[in-house]
């Protein structure tokens, strides 16, 4: 599946990357702001560089980017990559949505594919 220029494992990182609950986080406190790697890290109840290995996946995912101001690391969402894992659950759902549909037509027929109808003979 490639969904605007996203090959399955970009899609697969993006998800993998947003699997985290401490990333999701840091995903909302960057699309609220523009913090700092530091400011980030003072939020949690772990090790900067715990925190700057979170960032650092969301960053290889795509979905923030870093830019440096003096001492400072600069942490951005990526508005597109979001919309592009919005995009990946979208095509999925449609996907699923036509198999429900189908299934849900081969029942109303009362047929499945591939399975024999029953006959009732009397049986003594």
């Amino acid at each position: 599946m490639v969904v605007d220029d996203l090959t399955d494992d970009a899609v697969g990182e993006v998800f993998h990357a947003l699997a985290d609950a401490t990333r999701r986080d840091i995903l909302r406190r960057c699309a609220a702001g523009e913090p700092s790697v530091s400011r980030l890290a003072q939020a949690y109840p772990m090790s900067f560089a715990a925190v700057q290995k979170h960032v650092a996946m969301l960053e290889r995912a795509g979905l923030v980017t870093k830019e440096r101001r003096g001492r400072e690391q600069i942490v951005r969402t990526d508005a597109g990559a979001v919309g592009r894992a919005r995009h990946a659950l979208d095509a999925l759902e449609t996907t699923w949505r036509g198999r429900v549909e189908r299934m849900s037509d081969l029942l109303a027929q009362g047929t499945e594919p591939g399975a024999k109808k029953s006959t009732t003979r009397g049986t003594r």
